[in-house]
């Protein structure tokens, strides 16, 4: 694992959490592209970054060997 790559998405979840309190789109009326309110459009931003960075973590980030299992010690059915 690197521990700089760690340090970037765990810098990325932070700022996506603080970015999430989006309480500059309370008030604001505007669409977009037409039909979209601004804040609908905005969280879609959001997820789509939450998606990007859970993409990174598991990419960059997911511990070698953890999804590896050990060979059994018996047949199955062997009551030994």
């Amino acid at each position: 694992m690197d521990t700089t790559m760690r340090l970037v998405i765990i810098l990325m979840v932070v700022s996506l959490l603080v970015l999430h309190q989006d309480f500059w789109n309370w008030n604001r009326d505007e669409l977009s592209l037409g039909f979209l309110p601004i804040g609908l459009t905005y969280h879609i931003g959001i997820s789509l970054g939450a998606a990007f960075v859970w993409w990174l973590a598991c990419t960059f980030a997911w511990p070698s060997g953890i999804d590896t299992f050990d060979e059994p010690t018996s047949e199955p059915g062997d009551q030994t």
